[in-house]
């Protein structure tokens, strides 16, 4: 229930407007927002995992990319690959 949160509303947003929302989160999660909101939220607001990918790959340069999934143990860091690599 909780990953739904606000997926109505999400669908009906422009991609101008999703990309700017996730741009948000891209900034939390550098001011400190756990990286499992950051692709939980992303994903809602994209539509989708894939839509979540590319948004954040747009949004997030290579090299931090990669210091982000480096910086992921174990299980956390499988979730960072698949979202960011």
């Amino acid at each position: 229930m909780l990953d739904q949160i606000g997926a109505d509303i999400y669908k009906s947003w422009t991609d101008d407007q999703r990309r700017d929302e996730i741009a948000r989160l891209v900034a939390g999660y550098r001011a400190g927002l756990p990286i499992k909101i950051l692709f939980q939220m992303a994903s809602a607001i994209a539509g989708s995992p894939d839509s979540a990918r590319e948004h954040l790959a747009a949004l997030i340069p290579a090299e931090e990319r990669h210091r982000m999934v480096g910086k992921e143990k174990g299980e956390a860091q499988s979730l960072a690959a698949s979202f960011l690599m």
